[in-house]
């Protein structure tokens, strides 16, 4: 499903430095058709039911520190701050690859809330931003006029380079 998108997302990723790979996914997923092993996006393009997950998924590892992002496997059990953060970040995404937000807040996903959110993020009222900024992956309006840069949904650097954490370092073993 998303031939298309799926492929323009995985080549954006691979420019930021997110690894994908595309493989069965067997058995439950969180998302389906998506897991993470070490680090890695397995894509089952039979089973991926929604293209917009890969973006919200690759969130979560975008946001994550370099040393906690090469580990990551199974269910990433996000903390508050982590899932707030990767929503911004795959709407940033989605504004950065020209992907209709619907794309990423499907009606499949965030628990029934997906065009709550699409309508919000389309409306300027951003969620998850303040993660992004304490992560120096963004700026909003206010903090881009003083460093003479574009304001969020643009973002200063696609991957969390610090050693902040968003999670206790046991929450992904």
């Amino acid at each position: 499903m998303g031939g298309e998108i799926v492929e323009k997302v995985v080549a954006f990723l691979d420019e930021i430095g997110i690894a994908t790979t595309f493989a069965a996914v067997p058995g439950r997923s969180v998302l389906p058709g998506l897991a993470v092993h070490d680090g890695v996006i397995a894509i089952d393009r039979e089973r991926l039911s929604f293209p917009g997950d890969l973006l919200h998924e690759a969130g979560h590892l975008a946001v994550m520190a370099p040393r906690t992002r090469d580990g990551s496997s199974g269910r990433l059990n996000a903390v508050r701050a982590e899932e707030l953060a990767a929503i911004a970040w795959s709407y940033a995404a989605a504004v950065h690859l020209a992907i209709d937000a619907a794309v990423v807040f499907h009606e499949g996903g965030y628990r029934g809330g997906g065009a709550n959110l699409c309508e919000n993020f389309t409306n300027g009222y951003y969620i998850g931003v303040p993660v992004l900024e304490w992560l120096g992956m963004t700026a909003d309006a206010k903090r881009a006029a003083e460093l003479g840069v574009a304001p969020y949904p643009a973002m200063l650097r696609w991957t969390n380079v610090h050693a902040r954490e968003l999670r206790a370092p046991e929450a992904n073993e």
